[in-house]
């Protein structure tokens, strides 16, 4: 016997995942992640038994529900299925499903829809924070064709435009959790920050890489993962994040300078997977260390100027394009708000099938 669950897959961005009503999940969360397990295929490296990717960015999950803030129109909760453990991560979010949601939310008729565009308020409930996706509804009803193209998804599609408004520190405190541009860590000069995502940057150079390695060449070198692990696990430490073996942050990201015209260049450990692009809020927070003072990226991107900048951070598939507003308190520089464009698409819609014990 089995029990069907109402689900949908759509992509978000460069990632892919189910999402759900939270209504249709079970309330006990360890009960909860034994269904998602289930419906993923995990732990499994091929996933075969589930309809997971077998990849981090193809086991992802959408947990969409009523809002439980005034300022809300949904709460929405992320949720990484690992792909060869039997553990669901919480305690990150991850702004490519994040542009999905809206188009979910309309489509189930948890939200009304608009003609011509929707913006959907969306309260990250991983990390109590709050993003504003515009959603094309011509008609009232979500619009996935367009002109616009991100690196890491083939064609063009509907834009969505994705501002973030309170995320610096929502998981470390501070966009700075240590209070230090740069602090060393295992002999290796780091940058540990947190706007919206906690990443640790550092030089590739330090670790003998140029930088541009291919994400498969970088995952076959069990040394260099060795050594990243072992400062990730003492950043978790001094970022607030406590014991971070278990968990999916902070992200590890190579810095180089830039080939292709951007403000800086990047590989990122996701954080024992290396992405083949990178993921939004990594991508924001290696944007904002570019623009404080002191930090490992800012000595390579040199950039000055405050107001309202775009930026164009490199992953090994293209670019990511960010605009920041920035401006000073007493000569120290604030980020008041980081926006950028993501795509999605309804790729299907009914039920996945899980064990009869498990719901």
């Amino acid at each position: 016997m089995q029990r069907a669950i109402p689900c949908s897959v759509l992509r978000g961005g460069t990632s892919k995942g189910l999402y759900f009503h939270a209504r249709d999940l079970p309330a006990d969360n360890a009960l909860r992640d034994r269904v998602l397990l289930a419906a993923m295929g995990s732990p499994d490296a091929r996933q075969i038994d589930g309809m997971g990717g077998a990849h981090p960015l193809t086991s992802k999950v959408a947990v969409v529900s009523p809002p439980s803030r005034a300022d809300a129109d949904l709460d929405y909760l992320f949720l990484q299925v690992v792909v060869d453990e039997a553990r669901v991560d919480v305690s990150q979010n991850c702004g490519n499903i994040l542009a999905g949601v809206g188009p979910f939310a309309i489509e189930e008729g948890l939200l009304a829809a608009h003609d011509g565009h929707t913006d959907v308020r969306i309260h990250m409930v991983n990390t109590k924070s709050m993003a504003v996706a515009r959603v094309e509804t011509p008609g009232g009803r979500v619009n996935y064709q367009g002109d616009a193209r991100i690196d890491g998804v083939p064609g063009t599609h509907a834009p969505i435009p994705i501002d973030f408004l309170d995320v610096a520190g929502s998981s470390c405190g501070a966009l700075l959790p240590t209070g230090n541009p740069k602090d060393v860590l295992d002999g290796v000069e780091c940058t540990l920050i947190d706007d919206g995502m906690p990443v640790v940057v550092m030089r590739a150079a330090d670790f003998g890489k140029a930088g541009t390695e291919t994400p498969v060449a970088l995952e076959a070198d069990l040394s260099l993962k060795a050594r990243i692990e072992k400062i990730r696990l003492e950043a978790g430490k001094r970022m607030n994040l406590g014991d971070v073996t278990k968990k999916n942050v902070p992200k590890m990201s190579l810095v180089s300078p830039p080939i292709h015209g951007g403000v800086i260049h990047t590989r990122t450990f996701i954080p024992h997977r290396v992405h083949e692009a990178i993921g939004v809020f990594g991508a924001v927070s290696v944007a904002a260390a570019c623009v404080l003072p002191g930090t490992v990226a800012a000595e390579i991107a040199r950039i000055m100027s405050r107001g309202t900048i775009t930026m164009d951070v490199e992953h090994p598939t293209g670019f990511f394009t960010i605009e920041m507003d920035v401006t000073e308190d007493n000569g120290t520089p604030v980020i008041r708000r980081a926006a950028l464009l993501r795509t999605a698409r309804l790729l299907m819609r009914g039920h996945i099938f899980v064990p009869e014990g498990l719901a």
